[in-house]
């Protein structure tokens, strides 16, 4: 089969690899859709490598069909849609036996250590098997709506964390995919003024479509002012931070009021530091979270809220490639123009 496979920082080939078969207890997709993140993007250029083998077949944002059952898997039959929540938790370390499995000691991830998606078929090994890692979707999404589930599941990770409540102002910087579903899912909990900032009009459009109260343009605005001109001078409620650039931490402090919540939820580039005033975080007694990672249980949300169109998955799937145009599409990635690229085995 046809495989994007990971040689090292800067080199990523397609090859032809084994096709998978499932042994006892895996299980073999068939990809449906495998959408492409900003951090494979990292994996690919070197600038994430914790975790990552090189000679793995990349792609985490999985979707496809069951092709193959091994022998005593159970639950599942030859063409379910399903998901799968990339990280293989080990079950027994601290923060798995604290409730925090997506932060295991021991994980391995799909696209990092073990074969992801931007592949013909995908084996789903034993353990992720035992883990529960697969999801069967609702029938009538596509394969690229399925693929969503792994950021939205977190979202929903990083929302637990700043806690928003109903009524509350929100400000989210950044229109990418990532600050969209955040917009999407205060919407959904109900805040009653959601506030994007994102550089040109494009952007804030999609982010007023999917739920945003008021956009603005730090080119052309003071994005301070203009929030604290929404909010009685007071700043929002929670500032959620979704473009990994250090700077933009510091603006988050700033429009945020007391007891407020700002949760960086972006990956910033490894070693890099922000300088920040603490004096906004002590005096204001502020709350900073991080978000980071999906759980089983919010992966299963996802999907679920998905399937009920609580979350328009659609509205983020702008592209589709075959996987022979891989370089196109990570190309489309980097080129900012896109929102979500999905890529398939065929077209």
């Amino acid at each position: 089969m046809k495989a994007a496979v990971f040689v090292g920082p800067g080199q990523l080939e397609l090859r032809d690899v084994p096709t998978p078969h499932a042994g006892a207890g895996e299980i073999v997709l068939k990809t449906g859709s495998n959408t492409v993140c900003g951090t494979d993007v990292r994996i690919m250029k070197g600038e994430k490598s914790a975790g990552v083998r090189p000679g793995v077949i990349l792609g985490h944002e999985i979707a496809g069909y069951v092709h193959e059952i091994g022998a005593g898997v159970e639950g599942y039959s030859e063409g379910d849609l399903v998901g799968i929540n990339p990280t293989v938790s080990c079950g027994t370390c601290f923060y798995c036996r604290g409730g925090a499995e997506h932060l295991c000691e021991n994980a391995e991830l799909f696209g990092y250590k073990i074969d992801g998606g931007l592949a013909e078929y995908v084996l789903i090994p034993q353990a992720a098997v035992a883990r529960r890692a697969l999801y069967k979707a609702a029938d009538h999404l596509t394969p690229a709506e399925v693929s969503l589930g792994e950021p939205l599941g977190c979202v929903l990770n990083g929302v637990a964390n700043y806690q928003p409540k109903m009524g509350d102002t929100v400000l989210i910087i950044g229109a990418g995919p990532i600050g969209l579903l955040h917009v999407m899912v205060n919407k959904y909990l109900g805040a009653s003024q959601i506030i994007v900032s994102n550089t040109g009009e494009d952007r804030l459009a999609q982010a007023r479509e999917l739920g945003a109260t008021a956009t603005v343009d730090p080119r052309n605005t003071d994005v301070k002012e203009y929030v604290r001109s929404l909010t009685q001078g007071r700043g929002a409620d929670v500032t959620v931070v979704c473009i990994g650039r250090n700077e933009l931490f510091q603006q988050a402090l700033e429009c945020t009021r007391p007891k407020g919540h700002v949760s960086a939820f972006a990956g910033f580039a490894k070693g890099s530091l922000a300088e920040v005033d603490p004096n906004l975080i002590h005096y204001n007694e502020l709350v900073v979270t991080g978000g980071s990672n999906t759980s089983r249980a919010n992966y299963e949300k996802a999907l679920r809220l998905i399937g009920e169109g609580a979350v328009n998955a659609k509205a983020l799937h702008t592209d589709t490639y075959a996987l022979d145009d891989l370089f196109a599409a990570l190309d489309r990635v980097q080129s900012g123009e896109a929102l979500k690229v999905s890529v398939v085995p065929e077209l």
